[in-house]
């Protein structure tokens, strides 16, 4: 049976599960308690935490929720790394200097990542630059659009220019001279 601290600290794992989108799960090996706090002072500069959780409390709430897919990352001591915000660069900037914290696997934003999963997130532009990248492309579509539509009625009033002008020099009896069309050869 579950006494009420039991239920407790399962409820709190539900509400970092809820609240958070970043949920780092590591595996946490014996380190010397100085560079513990170090590790999380650099991480909390991010409003990165860090969770100690015991595998008998969270198995038994990621069996019966939508991040049951976790589960086998949690067999020997762990922690997590909790943000709500998705700071995935600065994590692993962190992390590379500790090495008795090893990243297993994450789930951000509701979608469960491996660790080269984590690594390729990292990797992708921030959601401004790639909204950036979108207008770009989408406001140069119409510009494209506007001068392929241009281009045919310029092409037709040389042609026509240049007929008028054959017409013209036929009358007169003087050579014609090749238009813009003649030089540039078929388009």
């Amino acid at each position: 049976q579950d006494n009420g601290y039991v239920r407790l600290l399962r409820r709190q794992v539900e509400e970092v599960f809820r609240d958070n989108r970043l949920i780092a799960v590591c595996q946490y090996n014996s380190m010397p308690g100085e560079d513990m706090v170090m590790m999380r002072h650099y991480l909390r500069k991010h409003n990165i935490e860090v969770k100690f959780v015991l595998n008998e409390i969270v198995r038994p709430v990621l069996s019966q929720s939508k991040y049951k897919n976790l589960l086998p990352l949690f067999v020997a001591r762990n922690i997590l790394l909790v943000s709500q915000e998705t700071k995935v660069k600065e994590m692993l900037r962190v992390l590379k200097g500790v090495p008795q914290i090893n990243l297993l696997g994450a789930c951000i934003d509701d979608t469960i990542l491996s660790r080269r999963g984590v690594e390729n997130f990292a990797k992708l532009p921030s959601l401004e630059a790639a909204q950036g990248q979108a207008v770009g492309a989408l406001a140069l579509l119409p510009s494209q659009t506007s001068s392929l539509l241009q281009r045919g009625s310029a092409h037709l009033t040389a042609l026509l220019d240049q007929h008028i002008r054959r017409l013209r020099d036929g009358e007169t009896g003087s050579p014609a001279e090749p238009g813009p069309a003649q030089s540039s050869g078929a388009q």
